[in-house]
C-alpha cells in the first residue's frame, strides 16, 4: 500500500513542465498568417488560441505562438498523461495495470 501511495504521490508532485514559442516569417506584402495546427488564416494583428492551446499573433511580418498550458517532460514511465484540450489542462496519474485471476472465458 505505501509504494501505491508513494507512486501516486509521485506522478502527482509537479513533474518537469514545458512551455515552448515558436515564430513562422513570411512575406511583408501577405496580409494573414496561417495556423499551422488548425490551418485557419488570421488578419495580421489579430491573436487567437488553437484547438491545441497554443496562442498566436499575427505580425506584419511572422506569426509567433507559445503553448497556452504548461506540459510535463520527464515524468517516470510508470505515468501518463491526459490532455483536455477544451479547458487547456493536463492530468498525470499513475498507469493502472490490468491484472485478472481466474479463467478468461471466451467465444
Amino acid at each position: 500500500m505505501r509504494s501505491v501511495v508513494l507512486g501516486l504521490l509521485l506522478c502527482a508532485v509537479f513533474p518537469l513542465i514545458n512551455a515552448s514559442c515558436f515564430k513562422v516569417k513570411h512575406e511583408t506584402t501577405d496580409k494573414f498568417c496561417q495556423d499551422t495546427t488548425d490551418k485557419t488564416w488570421h488578419p495580421i494583428g489579430s491573436v487567437w488560441r488553437n484547438s491545441k492551446c497554443v496562442d498566436c499573433n499575427c505580425f506584419a511580418d511572422s506569426m509567433t505562438c507559445c503553448d497556452a498550458m504548461q506540459r510535463p517532460v520527464n515524468y517516470s514511465d510508470k505515468c501518463q498523461v491526459e490532455y483536455d484540450y477544451t479547458t487547456c489542462t493536463f492530468e498525470v496519474f499513475e498507469k493502472v495495470p490490468c491484472s485478472h485471476t481466474g479463467d478468461v472465458l471466451g467465444k
